[in-house]
């Protein structure tokens, strides 16, 4: 392609579109990951990037007549013009291989290891040390709900606290779809199924919180909880009001430390 063809195709609509969303791709996937304290970024949030380029790369070419107009010679000059027959084909057969492609992908088996059996609660400690202060686990009820007074305040604190830390993996809905949750294997927590803070202690969450993945018992590997510990950057309060937040928000009631019969685990009976 000569220079003056060169400089056409970069000042045409069509052809910036196609770099920008070239641009952009490169970046979230590429660059991004290289930035420090940065990750791997999942192929759904690629697609949300990817699709939020896209419509705002529409937007702009589209508020004016002209260049929404030059945008769209290409596209119309391919699926129209006589001399662009062999093009035309070479588009037809590529589309129609890629989604032949990726239906495969879709329900072809595949071969892979099986899941590691792992506990899904393991054993608490009896007492755990949080920011070198040592905590008795054991016959520990949530402090802040000896005020409740304040419980609409402490409440209000757990929410901001969940949204500004836990939002991206274990969702608003709570239900451990997050943004990032496919990124991660095993899923994040679903606090919304019977099975997870329903059945536990509020001590019990408090110490998972606190110590995250690096603070499970190393008898019971493998875990595979990608978890931080948050004791590193939430204070002792900050975690007994998210844990607040966590059973206020999904109806569960705690279990206790009173034996009060077998109790079944339901929805506001969640006693030991």
């Amino acid at each position: 392609m000569t220079a003056p063809a060169l400089r056409r195709s970069a000042t045409h609509p069509f052809w910036q579109a196609v770099g920008i969303l070239v641009i952009a791709y490169i970046v979230v996937v590429w660059v991004v990951p290289l930035l420090p304290g940065s990750a791997i970024v999942p192929k759904s949030v690629v697609l949300q990037y990817m699709v939020t380029v896209l419509v705002g790369v529409l937007i702009y070419v589209s508020d004016n007549e002209e260049r929404w107009a030059r945008f769209k010679e290409p596209i119309e000059a391919v699926l129209a013009e006589p001399r662009l027959r062999v093009v035309r084909a070479v588009l037809l057969v590529v589309v129609t291989a890629l989604v032949g492609l990726v239906a495969y992908g879709q329900v072809a088996t595949t071969v892979a290891a099986p899941p590691n059996l792992r506990s899904i609660h393991p054993a608490p400690p009896a007492e755990i040390t949080f920011r070198g202060r040592s905590i008795t686990l054991t016959g520990l009820e949530n402090p802040l709900r000896a005020h409740p007074e304040s419980l609409a305040l402490y409440l209000a604190e757990g929410k901001g606290v969940y949204y500004r830390n836990c939002l991206p993996c274990h969702g608003d809905h709570l239900d451990g779809q997050g943004h990032f949750a496919s990124g991660f294997n095993p899923l994040p927590a679903n606090f919304q199924d019977n099975g997870t803070i329903a059945q536990l202690t509020e001590s019990f969450v408090f110490w998972r919180v606190a110590k995250g993945g690096p603070g499970l018992p190393r008898e019971g590997t493998p875990w595979n909880s990608a978890m931080p510990k948050w004791e590193d950057f939430l204070t002792e309060r900050e975690i007994w009001s998210v844990i607040l937040f966590l059973y206020d928000q999904t109806g569960w009631t705690p279990r206790t430390w009173e034996k009060t019969g077998t109790g079944d685990g339901g929805r506001g009976t969640g006693h030991d």
